[in-house]
């Protein structure tokens, strides 16, 4: 096969200052990461964007198994009545709903749900499975996708069908799913801001803004380049709002019956596009290393001189023992400026060069891909070195995504400044507590509450919109 040139690989991406949502559509597909299907809204997932979930979904599993949760799988058809059952939840989905009137050549007599979430499946099993105080708790996940009729679509922010990971827990008292709800906000947390290196603001939602058929909802919100608001992941206190028309109780130590208390939570393959937004640039990715499918690549330089591939794969092996994603490129159809630029799309946080040169002298060249920083590191102490690099790279990604954030969050303190802020970012206000304010904000701004932070100190004592007496603390900001 005969060598590509540079210039036929590099193809243009679109600045993000010029088109941020063009900007975003180009990296995604240049990177290679889904395609579109025949499917209006729906999307296949190829290897690198499929494994970048994996990690995710294996770093967060391992952190649901910590916290005592296991994996079960439900079946994603759901019987009309059985949504009918909450009526706030059926409300709350009604016009994303897909239905399966028919099964081979017969009609069905009642219509099947194609699972917008599996609430209504869970508590249904719940009635079942739980019996006494000795159940309980019970603490389910389950991996799987979900469809819900999206009008407007995006690969991975918004799509018909989506990955995700859903949580159910059946408690015995208020206090403890109270507990468990805040207990897997934080677990989210710390994943997306230790893991995805995004920064995060996390708070309860609103009334208005809470899941549907939820007493309280909590959120984390990360705060994209363009200064819009992404949800990246929510958790629910159902109290026995889907209990008591489910059913679901259990007898108490004193032979009591009592209903239970649930709870609910999850996160998407919305995290791909957050992480896209959050870190990337005009040369694509710029993926974290804790789910980056390889978070180094070893490029051989004159490959053809010495014993340069002997060393990088030496080289590999020392990596992949010390537990480095490792990638060894060792193609000689393509270039070696072919091969830096397609890793630097693909968002590989380091990358190595070995040659005659770096050989002579004991070294393997680096580029970082967060910060472009060039160096070497020893050949006999790499997987040290590397492993330090991936580090810092994490370190100083999660720094650059904060310092931007707050950046672009201010306090405002009427509409005015309200709806100049919104234009760059996030801002904190005070809020009265009423639905008219929030759907007035919301008309007038194109703006949306996101959470109040747990910290309610007071900033002000007149709410933003109404100039009313306000004891909450909310952030708005334009969102996906």
């Amino acid at each position: 096969m005969a060598k590509q040139s540079k210039q036929e690989f590099v193809q243009h991406i679109t600045p993000r200052d010029e088109n941020f949502s063009q900007w975003y559509t180009d990296v995604v597909k240049m990177a290679d990461l889904m395609d579109y299907t025949p499917v209006r809204g729906c999307m296949a997932l190829k290897p690198y964007g499929n494994r970048i979930w994996e990690l995710i979904r294996e770093g967060l599993d391992l952190r649901f198994q910590e916290t005592g949760h296991e994996n079960v799988s439900m079946p994603m058809l759901i019987p009309e009545s059985l949504l009918l059952k909450e009526a706030e939840h059926v409300e709350g989905f009604a016009p994303e709903v897909a239905w399966v009137t028919q099964g081979g050549n017969e009609e069905l007599t009642e219509r099947l749900a194609i699972r917008p979430t599996s609430e209504t499946m869970f508590c249904t099993m719940f009635s079942q499975w739980v019996q006494s105080w000795r159940d309980l708790p019970m603490k389910y996940n389950q991996w799987c996708s979900v469809m819900r009729w999206e009008k407007t679509t995006r690969p991975f922010l918004r799509t018909a069908e989506f990955w995700w990971q859903e949580g159910h827990t059946v408690h015995a008292t208020a206090e403890e799913a109270q507990e468990e709800t805040l207990l897997m906000l934080e677990v989210y947390r710390a994943f997306i801001e230790d893991v995805l290196c995004i920064p995060l603001f996390t708070g309860q939602k609103s009334e208005k803004e809470k899941f549907a058929g939820a007493r309280a909802t909590y959120s984390v919100e990360a705060m994209m380049q363009d200064g819009k608001a992404l949800q990246a992941g929510t958790t629910h206190n159902f109290g026995t709002n889907f209990s008591v028309p489910f059913e679901v109780r259990y007898q108490n130590k004193e032979g009591v019956l009592e209903y239970c208390h649930e709870t609910s939570w999850g996160v998407s393959t919305r995290l791909i596009g957050a992480i896209i937004m959050a870190h990337g640039d005009e040369r694509g990715l710029k993926l974290p290393p804790g789910v980056a499918p390889f978070q180094a690549v070893i490029l051989p330089i004159a490959a053809h001189k010495g014993n340069v591939m002997d060393t990088c794969h030496q080289a590999f092996e020392q990596l992949k023992q010390a537990g480095v994603r490792v990638k060894l490129d060792d193609r000689d159809n393509v270039s070696p400026g072919w091969k830096f630029n397609e890793w630097e799309l693909k968002g590989v946080p380091l990358r190595l060069e070995i040659g005659p040169r770096d050989i002579q002298n004991g070294v393997a060249s680096y580029m970082r891909r967060d910060t472009f920083e060039k160096g070497t590191l020893p050949l006999d102490k790499l997987a040290e070195g590397v492993k330090g690099l991936l580090n810092d790279i994490a370190r100083e990604m999660f720094r650059i995504a904060d310092e931007f954030r707050l950046s672009r969050t201010a306090d405002v303190f009427n509409m005015e400044e309200l709806g100049e802020q919104i234009n760059v970012g996030y801002a904190r206000a005070m809020w009265c507590g009423s639905c008219e304010c929030e759907d007035k904000i919301k008309d007038q701004t194109s703006a949306s509450s996101r959470n109040m932070p747990f910290d309610q100190t007071p900033f002000a004592d007149k709410c933003v919109c109404c100039g009313e007496p306000a004891g909450r603390v909310m952030y708005f900001a334009k969102a996906y």
